[in-house]
């Protein structure tokens, strides 16, 4: 009845070339202050996929994937507030993600 499930088409989609997943791991003063919420818009605007969220030391965890080029400017778009102040950002290549869609704040 069900036979449908069984084949279907498993393959993975194929990301455009070039495509990079780096988690980030920021501090300073970034929870309290609107950095999620800053972050989803600006990976939205520059077709950039992932997710972000606060951890419990006070840091934030965003993981981000998409064109290299346009991580920059997602750092330039979150910053551009008088409250966000990052004083500290280590960051890691890690596999990309070809199933995910979207940016998601995580953690609400």
């Amino acid at each position: 009845m069900f036979d449908f499930l069984n084949k279907k088409d498993r393959t993975p989609p194929v990301l455009p070339e070039g495509t990079v997943r780096r988690r980030y791991t920021i501090t300073g003063q970034v929870q309290g202050v609107g950095f999620r919420y800053r972050a989803r818009y600006a990976a939205q605007t520059l077709d950039l996929t992932g997710w972000v969220q606060n951890e419990d030391d006070g840091s934030v965890t965003l993981e981000v994937q998409g064109d290299p080029d346009k991580f920059l400017t997602l750092f330039a778009m979150i910053q551009k507030s008088d409250y966000i102040q990052i004083t500290g950002i280590r960051q890691k290549d890690i596999p990309s993600d070809p199933w995910e869609r979207g940016f998601s704040v995580k953690g609400y």
